[in-house]
């Protein structure tokens, strides 16, 4: 059987033209540990501004959740027909992770769906039946094809700059709670074969208190096809500080698939945030690019203001907002982690 890169279907970057945007309602207390109400006003005002330029597609459990959500989003000033529900029922938020990977293949104007395996990041936030199927139960109802390459693969563990080259983290992507049975080689076929890549680039560890063991969302990110932004972190007593710059000099030694080093551009981090002791993975990096703005998280933090004036010289095309996150990252995650795009083809 072929693979979708054989068929001529790829991952397209997240700064190409989306057709929507796909979000899971947030409802889990736990992952808000009694805060989950304080951060509906921020959520519904990322979904206001991405449903500005695009459809927002939302999963929700039932008529009860759909019912809320529509009160929050038209408390938000959000456009209502521009937001669609979907009676999906998942265990969490995190919709970059659990979502349907989307592939387009331009020739024949198609798109397929990648359903990955999920298991809520090395099992550590049990159950996930539910978020695991959501990719299927999308491709069904658009009668789209969909293929399982059969192993774990989270969203927000790669990145992609859509002309082949895949940017990952060896701290996720080579942890035995994912794939133990595979080696980085064979982990590099299938980002191959079921992203539509060319060439696979490594880093390597996450920023503090990430618990998804490094996302590279959180890290670096594509902000154009042979340029980057990455985190770092000035204070040398803060913990963060030997990690990034490890990451910095790394990216300096890497080359693009065509043969090129990427053009790096620096972002400071927040000062930290915490939560009963607890190191939040607060991280400028974790915006998301829809159609109109860039949606960066903001954490009522003196580097705010700097981090959003970089990105905006990062984005001729967009304007970038920001939105407090301060709440929201009390669940490990902000904007990025809570969407996936959907291409247009």
């Amino acid at each position: 059987m072929k693979t979708p890169k054989q068929l001529g279907y790829y991952f397209p970057a997240e700064f190409a033209k989306h057709t929507a945007t796909w979000l899971s309602w947030p409802h889990k207390e736990a992952s808000w540990p009694g805060k989950i109400e304080t951060i509906y006003p921020r959520y519904a005002e990322f979904v206001a501004r991405v449903a500005e330029g695009e459809q927002v597609n939302i999963n929700v459990a039932h008529e009860a959740m759909m019912e809320k959500a529509t009160r929050h989003l038209t408390e938000a000033g959000a456009d209502l027909t521009n937001i669609q529900f979907f009676k999906h029922p998942t265990n969490d938020a995190w919709c970059r992770d659990h979502g349907p990977a989307f592939l387009i293949n331009p020739s024949e104007k198609k798109k397929m769906i990648v359903d990955w395996g999920y298991n809520a990041w090395g099992d550590k936030y049990p159950p996930y039946d539910l978020d695991d199927v959501i990719p299927t139960l999308i491709a069904k109802h658009y009668k789209l094809p969909v293929v399982e390459p059969g192993i774990v693969m989270e969203g927000g563990s790669v990145e992609f700059n859509g002309k082949g080259t895949l940017l990952t983290t060896r701290a996720c992507l080579l942890n035995p709670n994912r794939n133990p049975q595979l080696n980085q080689k064979q982990i590099e076929q299938y980002l191959i074969d079921y992203y539509g890549v060319d060439h696979i680039l490594w880093l390597g560890d996450g920023i503090v208190g990430d618990d998804t063991d490094g996302h590279i969302d959180d890290l670096t990110r594509f902000v154009n096809e042979d340029t980057v932004v990455t985190i770092v972190e000035t204070n040398k007593s803060d913990e963060n500080y030997t990690i990034l710059q490890e990451n910095l000099k790394e990216l300096k030694t890497l080359r693009l698939e065509n043969g090129k080093p990427m053009n790096i551009v620096e972002l400071p981090m927040p000062s930290p945030v915490s939560y009963e002791d607890q190191r939040l993975p607060a991280s400028y990096a974790n915006f998301y690019i829809s159609n109109k703005y860039v949606v960066v998280p903001t954490f009522r933090d003196k580097h705010d203001d700097r981090a959003l004036d970089i990105l905006q010289s990062c984005f001729r095309d967009r304007k970038v907002i920001g939105i407090d996150s301060t709440d929201i990252i009390w669940g490990l995650g902000s904007f990025h982690c809570l969407s996936q795009q959907e291409p247009e083809v």
